[in-house]
């Protein structure tokens, strides 16, 4: 049960930054530092305990590289799912209800690119800093996961409403950050970067099982 909800603490505060700091534009230009260091800092935190996804697409590339049980998929998927949707909750009583919020409007074409490549680039990541053998008992683990998504908000900056996570795509549009329609944007994109992401580590890792 700890593992479960450590998954939920993670995504919660994960989606809680993005909604604070996106919908009431406070933070500015710094809203992509502050989403990818309360990655970083809840990947610290519970990474000891439940290999710290709070993404659902991750959960599936750690579990077609080899290193999750099948078992558990569900159970984390649903975890991070209810952290997303209790965050969008307590946003939305934190920024009241004068807050102002616009569903992004971007081309499905662009959207589903940068959704693919950057769940790609974080899944490729995560693999490799948090589950390859060569990198065992790393210190950086957290602030390699944690910078690759604040990567992702900068370089994405023209494209509003990208998530490179199911669980924050949810969360966005709960906050109505982003339109439901969209939603299977996200789901393919995002496991469709999580699998290639998995297949190529195995590919570059044979030996790595």
């Amino acid at each position: 049960m700890g593992k479960y909800i450590v998954e939920f603490i993670g995504t919660f505060f994960l989606v809680l930054t993005v909604g604070v700091t996106v919908i009431h534009p406070g933070a500015g230009a710094l809203a992509p530092i502050a989403i990818g260091a309360a990655l970083m800092v809840m990947v610290y935190a519970g990474g000891h305990v439940s290999g710290a996804h709070y993404n659902p697409a991750v959960t599936l590339a750690v579990y077609l590289r080899g290193r999750f049980a099948r078992s558990d998929v569900p159970g984390y998927m649903l975890a991070q799912v209810v952290g997303a949707i209790v965050a969008a909750f307590v946003v939305g009583v934190l920024n009241g209800p004068s807050a102002q919020v616009t569903a992004a409007t971007v081309g499905s074409g662009r959207a589903l690119l940068a959704e693919f490549i950057f769940t790609f680039a974080l899944a490729w990541v995560v693999l490799n800093v948090a589950t390859a053998k060569a990198t065992i008992g790393n210190s950086y683990y957290g602030l390699a996961i944690g910078f690759t998504v604040m990567v992702g908000a900068f370089a994405n900056g023209s494209i509003p409403g990208t998530a490179f996570n199911p669980a924050v795509a949810v969360g966005i549009t709960m906050m109505g950050l982003s339109a439901a329609a969209n939603m299977w944007i996200f789901l393919v994109g995002n496991f469709a970067g999580a699998a290639l992401a998995a297949y190529t580590f195995m590919t570059v890792n044979p030996k790595d099982r």
